[in-house]
């Protein structure tokens, strides 16, 4: 009896489904990742695309280009959003600071102290004026439509020693991106800022090139770094992964409110399987990470002040540095103050 109840559900689920698929779409969103099936940018997408076609009722169909099929870099895809040629693309602040370089604030170290507190500044206002900004810089072309995590949180890591205090970090060849920001922030705490590209970065381990990095567990193990002699990692957790959803403005204002409405929950759904994917996944590459012989330390709170006020000089560079700096730093900041003191609020509630 229940396998027949069950396979009627199943078969009039996967017709209604059918049925909507047939139905021509009135609005087609294509969007794009520059990543592969195993990232949290892909489990959002997958997340996205399912509400937003189903709750549209069909109007809307979202197809999916992971990978370089539409774009490879960051300004060539934020160019395609701004033409019109890409919907819908995720970026990193990295990749998305040559053109919007105020992004860079995501990777200001030690401003949020954990997941829930990014998780709730980035669903709050401080997203919609980092929106304001960018529409304003792109005249009007490019929409924030939410930020989401792609990695969970950057941590030290390095090849030689355990790092509990800054003065661990000195004199270690710190790989880094070729951008300002985090070459001041690894000088700020006494090690070497070292740009390498990422592709180079295992042979550069093995070679003694670079002595350490600043990465998510997910991709330390997932680039296989401890067999490069990456064998120390820190969980100062400087740095919260954020990942900057772009989309279209004209695509987006061009759909009637209610389709408006459909997107917007849409990018709701998918900042959440976002926060979510890395959770989940880091449990495992922390453990195969250890269980590899690796040393995870875990830096008490007096040594993670410690960290927090020898990188504070990185702040000033860059709202005195950064065009429109000091406007979204200031924006973050309060938006964390108050995040801290509705969620100290709610211990205190729930502790009673």
């Amino acid at each position: 009896m229940f396998s027949k109840t069950f396979k009627a559900v199943a078969t009039a689920a996967l017709v209604a489904s059918s049925a909507i698929a047939a139905q021509a779409a009135d609005y087609t969103i294509r969007a794009t990742a520059n990543s592969n099936e195993n990232d949290e940018d892909y489990d959002g997408l997958v997340v996205f695309k399912n509400f937003v076609e189903s709750a549209s009722n069909g109007a809307i169909e979202v197809e999916l280009f992971i990978g370089t099929q539409l774009c490879s870099k960051g300004a060539e895809c934020l160019q395609g959003v701004a033409d019109g040629t890409i919907d819908v693309y995720i970026s990193t602040s990295g990749g998305a600071s040559g053109i919007f370089p105020y992004v860079q604030v995501l990777d200001l170290p030690y401003l949020m102290a954990n997941d829930r507190i990014a998780e709730t500044v980035l669903a709050g206002d401080f997203t919609r004026k980092m929106r304001e900004m960018a529409l304003a810089d792109s005249g009007d072309s490019i929409r924030l439509m939410t930020i989401g995590n792609t990695g969970g949180w950057r941590n030290f890591a390095n090849t030689k020693r355990r790092v509990a205090s800054p003065s661990d970090m000195e004199g270690l060849k710190i790989r880094t991106v070729v951008a300002d920001l985090p070459q001041e922030l690894v000088r700020a705490l006494g090690a070497s800022p070292t740009p390498i590209p990422w592709p180079e970065l295992f042979t550069s381990f093995q070679t003694g090139v670079v002595e350490g990095s600043k990465n998510g567990i997910t991709d330390i193990m997932g680039m296989k770094f401890p067999d490069a002699g990456l064998q120390y990692v820190t969980l100062d957790g400087h740095a919260y992964m954020g990942a900057l959803w772009w989309m279209n403005n004209q695509k987006f204002l061009g759909m009637p409110e209610d389709m408006r409405r459909v997107v917007v929950d849409g990018f709701s759904a998918l900042q959440q399987a976002t926060f979510a994917s890395p959770k989940r996944k880091s449990i495992k590459a922390y453990e195969d990470f250890v269980a590899g012989g690796g040393d995870l330390y875990v830096p008490t709170p007096a040594e993670k002040a410690a960290f927090k006020e020898a990188a504070a000089p990185v702040y000033d560079w860059f709202k005195g540095n950064v065009k429109g700096g000091e406007e979204i730093f200031d924006a973050l900041t309060a938006a964390v103050a108050d995040a801290e003191a509705d969620i100290e609020a709610g211990m205190a509630s729930d502790l009673n």
